[in-house]
């Protein structure tokens, strides 16, 4: 829902601030007191298109801001997420148009473009007059609406995933055939690339290793005389560390004897022995392993060549390389088996086709017994809202398809178009005038006629229709007072399923209001600008009785407005 609207320096309006309210809003004025105006900068917010004559004179740009309610609304979480925007729970569209041209919009404090704008209006308001934000003059929502009315979600849902299984394998089968020509060429050029990979098959960090074993046995005469020079120094030489350390401890036992002091350090040369063994023992182990053999030497430094050769030439490191044969190898097996696979897909999107194709049809089939209840539901509502004679039709088609390569499914036997939402197209036509043929509603009916015959859609969509808010201008224009008191329960019953703004003449559609607001005029300085307020309960009742009596307020006047008001 909206909750407050602000506008600056557009028009008549220098600056309004207001709060609205859930349920029926009704704005009511005198003639040229700015109500349009107030609706035009509305429509500026949903993102029509503006001129720079909006700006009021004096002022360097306009601006108008919107604040309303999106918690829970996943649609516009998403367009926001699409955008990189941070999506809150209040969500602030603001449109600035200024003399120099520019025109910037931001939501929730982004800069963002129109269409985003545009978008988010769509799943925010329904703006009903003469403006082009309303979702009767866009074709492409006839089906939407047809469908909420229709109780066949499941048979909707069921399309909807054969669409999706369509879709992704038809992206498939097209993606094959797209790189046939260039894998064919590629062909030969991975199964090179395939047989000189698996001819080395290097291991993931096999050229660490292989470096390491090289340093070693490259280094194998000086370790063999490095571990025998060591040992003999330890163990074997004359004067060896080992008889050194004995004679050492030998002494201290001895001292020992005479002085306990000498307990510790002659225990300390048990350890050195058996450390001076260890050392002596591993470097004689290892010694007598080594093996001067040049040809295991140079068959390492040729694999690790060929690694290398492999790495330079297939992305720097051996991860690289296993990952280029693998991505290789699956492209290469594609080839291979080309035919096969989109021999495969090809049939796999035949039985779709034909699967869609089912549940299409008997989609097709709801929504024309669907489009017999609604004609019916919205001809009796239409005319209990002053329009006499009205004959509206569901008119519901589907297309074959033409010419070679186009997308289609199999429809008892026929080759149909089709989209996401099946294999129809939905217009709604109307005729407001006896023996006038039926036309497409969106050329035919004049703002107030679509006003009434939106507000008799909402009325039986209510509970289903998804958009949050209803914008209705034009709603009492040309209708009577009997009529007026049907439109207004009307809007009051809708009201209790969405917020609605409505501008009215009538005191039949004011006196239901939730809340009330006047448009005026005021003088301030030597201008005048339009000025909005909410009305409490005085201040309604008179305004309803102006609408009933005109400028002079009588008694019978306030009488009747409490009674329309429903207030004792």
């Amino acid at each position: 829902m909206l909750k407050t609207l602000e506008i600056k320096d557009y028009a008549l309006i220098d600056h309004i601030f207001v709060e609205f309210g859930k349920g029926l809003n009704i704005i009511t004025g005198e003639t040229g007191a700015g109500k349009s105006i107030l609706v035009d900068a509305m429509s500026l917010l949903l993102g029509e298109r503006a001129s720079t004559e909006v700006v009021r004179k004096g002022a360097k740009k306009s601006v108008v801001e919107g604040i309303f309610d999106v918690e829970g609304n996943n649609k516009v979480k998403e367009i926001l997420e699409e955008n990189e925007i941070d999506f809150e729970p209040e969500l602030i569209v603001r449109r600035e148009i200024s003399l120099k041209g520019s025109n910037r919009c931001f939501v929730n404090d982004t800069p963002t473009s129109l269409s985003t704008i545009k978008e988010l209006g769509n799943l925010l308001v329904d703006l009903h007059g003469q403006h082009e934000h309303q979702s009767l003059l866009r074709t492409e929502t006839h089906i939407e609406f047809l469908d909420n009315f229709g109780n066949y979600n499941e048979v909707i849902n069921n399309y909807k995933e054969l669409y999706k299984q369509l879709t992704d394998t038809t992206k498939e089968l097209n993606r094959l055939i797209d790189k046939e020509a260039a894998l064919k060429e590629k062909k030969e050029i991975y199964g090179f690339q395939i047989k000189e990979i698996d001819s080395v098959s290097p291991e993931e960090n096999e050229d660490d290793k292989l470096i390491e074993e090289l340093n070693i046995l490259e280094n194998s005469e000086q370790l063999a005389e490095l571990t025998n020079d060591i040992y003999n120094l330890l163990y074997e030489s004359d004067n060896s560390v080992h008889d050194s350390i004995v004679k050492v401890k030998n002494a201290l036992e001895k001292l020992q004897t005479i002085d306990k002091n000498f307990s510790e350090p002659a225990n300390e040369t048990e350890t050195v022995l058996a450390l001076i063994n260890d050392i002596a023992s591993f470097v004689r182990s290892y010694g007598d392993k080594i093996d001067i053999n040049p040809e295991e030497v140079e068959a390492k430094r040729e694999r690790l060549a060929s690694i290398n050769m492999l790495k330079k030439k297939y992305g720097g490191s051996i991860k690289a390389v296993i990952e280029h044969r693998k991505i290789i190898g699956r492209e290469f097996e594609l080839a291979e088996n080309f035919g096969e696979k989109i021999n495969e897909l090809q049939s796999r999107l035949e039985k779709l086709r034909k699967e869609a194709g089912t549940v299409a049809l008997k989609l097709s089939k709801k929504r024309k017994e669907t489009a017999v209840k609604v004609k019916k539901e919205i001809e009796k509502v239409i005319q209990s809202l002053g329009i006499s004679s009205p004959n509206f039709e569901v008119r519901i088609s589907n297309e074959e398809v033409q010419a070679e390569g186009q997308p289609f499914l199999t429809v008892a036997g026929r080759k149909l178009k089709y989209n996401y939402d099946g294999i129809d197209k939905v217009e709604f036509y109307i005729s407001t005038n006896p023996g006038e043929d039926p036309k497409p509603l969106a050329k035919v009916a004049s703002g107030g006629e679509v006003s009434r015959i939106m507000l008799s859609l909402k009325t039986i969509l209510a509970k289903s229709d998804k958009l949050p808010l209803l914008i209705f201008d034009e709603i009492d224009t040309g209708i009577s007072g009997r009529i007026a008191q049907k439109v207004g329960t009307a809007l009051k019953e809708l009201a209790g399923f969405h917020q609605i703004i409505a501008i009215t003449h009538l005191p039949q559609i004011a006196g239901v209001a939730d809340h009330h607001y006047t448009v005026e005029k005021v003088e301030k300085g030597d201008r005048v600008v339009s000025n909005i307020r909410e009305l409490n309960e005085e201040e309604r009742i008179n305004e309803v009785a102006r609408l009933m009596s005109g400028e002079e307020i009588t008694e019978a006047s306030i009488s009747g407005a409490k009674q329309l008001m429903g207030i004792e």
